[in-house]
């Protein structure tokens, strides 16, 4: 199993349109073979000390089968479509790709 953490930096007056476009697109994503789990997360506060809180940052975490499986998601004519639809409203991206230790 591969486990992504994706952190994607919003302009500040675009997070709730680039929520918008994400989530519609998150039913597809879900139904593509090997995906285990893909969801938007926004930092909650909690006071905990090491908490380095962003509210212009979305936290994308996702499970995979197989790297291939996440390599197949990530060239998908949906993604593409995804990609161009949000290009105007993101500053950067960010990506971890992750197994079990």
């Amino acid at each position: 199993m591969i486990n992504v953490i994706a952190s994607i930096r919003v302009k500040p007056e675009s997070l709730a349109e680039f929520l918008r476009i994400f989530k519609s697109n998150v039913p597809r994503v879900r139904e593509e073979r090997g995906c285990i789990e893909y969801f938007p997360a926004l930092d909650v506060d909690v006071n905990l000390p090491a908490q380095h809180l962003d509210g212009n940052v979305v936290t994308v975490i996702e499970k995979w089968e197989s790297v291939e499986d996440l390599k197949a998601h990530l060239g998908s004519p949906d993604m593409a479509a995804y990609r161009e639809s949000v290009k105007n409203l993101v500053e950067s991206v960010s990506l971890k790709v992750l197994q079990e230790a």
